[in-house]
Formats: C-alpha cells, sequence, structure tokens
C-alpha cells in the first residue's frame, strides 16, 4: 500500500530572520506524534504543554473538557487536513508563547530519494533556548550573547551553559535523532500494558 505524504513548512511566528523547517511526515500521523517530531525538527525538549489549532478547534494531550480541546492522540492529520496551502498553528509552552504556524505545502509529495517515512529537508537557524520569555526575551537574549561588552553578556552566558549559535542548523542531527525516535516508537507484538481482564 503506497503511504500518502505530506510536506510541511513550520516557522515560529514573530522571529525575523525566519527559524523554520521543512519535513516530511505521513498523512495517518495522530497529532500527538506530531507533536513530537515537530519537537524534533524546531530543537525543543518537551518540557511544556502544547496545542493545534485547526479550524477552530484545539487538540492538546490531556484536555480537561471539550472546551479545552480535544485530545491530540486521537486524531490523524490527514483526517482534519486534505488540502495543499491549508495552514494551522501548534503552540507550545503556555507561558514563552511560541506560536508555529504549519503549511502543506505539498498533499501528496513523492520524493523516491526519501530515507524514511519522516524526515527533514531543510530549513534554518536555530531553535530558541527554552525558557527565554518568549519572542522579546529572545531578542534580549541574542543581543546580550552577540555582545560581549553588554551588561548582561557573562549572565546570559552563564544561564545557557555556552554559547549560542542563532546560525545553527543541523539537518543530519536532526535527522539522526528522528530515526532514534522512530526505532524507539514503533509497533511491538505486544502492548506494553498487559489489558485488565473484564
Amino acid at each position: 500500500m503506497k503511504v500518502k505524504r505530506y510536506l510541511l513548512k513550520i516557522k515560529l511566528d514573530e522571529i525575523d530572520p525566519e527559524i523554520w523547517r521543512h519535513f516530511v511526515v505521513p498523512a495517518y500521523i495522530t497529532l500527538d506524534r506530531l507533536h513530537d517530531i515537530i519537537q524534533i525538527v524546531m530543537g525543543w525538549t518537551d518540557s511544556h504543554l502544547y496545542e493545534f489549532i485547526i479550524g477552530k478547534k484545539r487538540f492538546t494531550e490531556f484536555p480537561e473538557s471539550k472546551e479545552d480541546g480535544f485530545e491530540s492522540g486521537k486524531y490523524r492529520l490527514g483526517d482534519l487536513i486534505k488540502l495543499k496551502g491549508r495552514t494551522f498553528d501548534y503552540r507550545y509552552d503556555f507561558g514563552d508563547n511560541w506560536v508555529h504556524e504549519v503549511t502543506i505545502e505539498d498533499n501528496r509529495y513523492a520524493n523516491p530519494d526519501l530515507q524514511s517515512e519522516v524526515e527533514c529537508l531543510d530549513g534554518a537557524k536555530a531553535c530558541p533556548p527554552e525558557d527565554i520569555g518568549g519572542v522579546l526575551g529572545y531578542g534580549e537574549f541574542c543581543e546580550a550573547m552577540k555582545d560581549s561588552s553588554h551588561e548582561a553578556h557573562e549572565g546570559v552566558l552563564e544561564w545557557n551553559g555556552g554559547p549560542y549559535d542563532s546560525e545553527e542548523f543541523s539537518i543530519e542531527d536532526i535527522n539522526e535523532e528522528l530515526s532514534i525516535y522512530l526505532r524507539w516508537s514503533r509497533e511491538r507484538y505486544l502492548p506494553w500494558r498487559e489489558e485488565p481482564p473484564a
């Protein structure tokens, strides 16, 4: 059976120059797994809550009620969005409020050179550090990091655990991490937990 693939572009809102990635996923991917993939391709550490906003619906990991949204693990991307050119939002870390715009650039992506069912193809710039204070905090952080005479330079250097290169982007590292993720999350003969007796 031929797998339908989507070519996606994700970019962080309100950051210039743009921090973005092109990556391929199967259309059948569930939103909770798409979250995992986005964390890897962008460079986040999966330390905070997230949500997808598709149309007027919210999808998240543990909604407490219908007003809080729908459970992301119960929905597949290809069932929710089918058209090329459609966009939706992915929001990560409700404190720092990192909003990402995701665009379906191709809804029938075919490339015989793909090495895997999930693959990063291109991108630019490093992901911001976690807990930096959102877009505003990131701008201040980058200013202080670049300028050794800045009054906050030594502080941000220590806080970050060393230098930060905003231009750094390694497609090889991302794809290696994706392949590890796919290996660990593969289907098994038996489920993780034994089903409780009826």
